[in-house]
């Protein structure tokens, strides 16, 4: 998973899973938030404002079946290093 703010646009993406396109979009949030979808399945958030709108994450959390509060921490880290990637690596057992 991987997250960039973009200062100047004052908006974040969050992409969850790297594809080369999107098949659909929809606007979660009327205003601020809009996902991308690859064959039915969630893969991009993009948060406009998110200093002001970091809990539409949880709610795209709790709608789609994802970690919340991985989510929060990555776009909390792409805010306090913006215009750069910040990647979250998958977990490994051991």
């Amino acid at each position: 998973m991987k997250a960039d703010f973009d200062s100047e646009a004052n908006a974040l993406g969050v992409e969850l899973i790297d594809v080369d396109h999107w098949d659909d979009g929809d606007g979660f949030d009327e205003d601020y938030c809009n996902l991308g979808f690859f064959e039915g399945r969630l893969v991009y958030i993009g948060l406009l404002c998110p200093c002001d709108n970091l809990n539409l994450l949880k709610d795209v959390a709790e709608s789609y079946e994802l970690d919340a509060e991985e989510l929060i921490a990555l776009a909390k880290a792409a805010l306090a290093a913006p215009d750069r990637v910040v990647t979250i690596s998958e977990r490994v057992a051991v």
